[in-house]
């Protein structure tokens, strides 16, 4: 910012020279911890779209996969997930008392 739109005077050093966030530290105790934690959340959210991504490749190279596969082997990868799914149903009614 230039100094002809400069509120303080010149010889006053800028508020957010210190902690970046245009706060005094004295002023806003808390106001620091929340850039601190800024690197943290945007690696964990790096983190998640990635393995989003990654996920939504995988499942697009299965479906191709699938699609080329023959009719008859489709039908027994149904039956099997149809088995699969059977099972896990009657598991999860065992363990609630369904």
């Amino acid at each position: 910012m230039s100094d002809s739109f400069r509120s303080t005077p010149s010889d006053q050093q800028w508020s957010g020279a210190n902690t970046g966030n245009g706060y005094n530290g004295a002023s806003a105790p808390n106001a620091s911890s929340s850039h601190e934690n800024d690197g943290h959340e945007s690696g964990e959210l790096g983190k998640a779209l990635l393995v989003g991504v990654l996920g939504g490749l995988v499942s697009a190279a299965g479906y191709f996969v699938y699609r080329r596969l023959p009719d008859e082997q489709k039908d027994r990868i149904h039956a099997q997930v149809k088995t699969l799914v059977a099972q896990r149903i009657t598991e999860i009614r065992q363990n609630f008392n369904i």
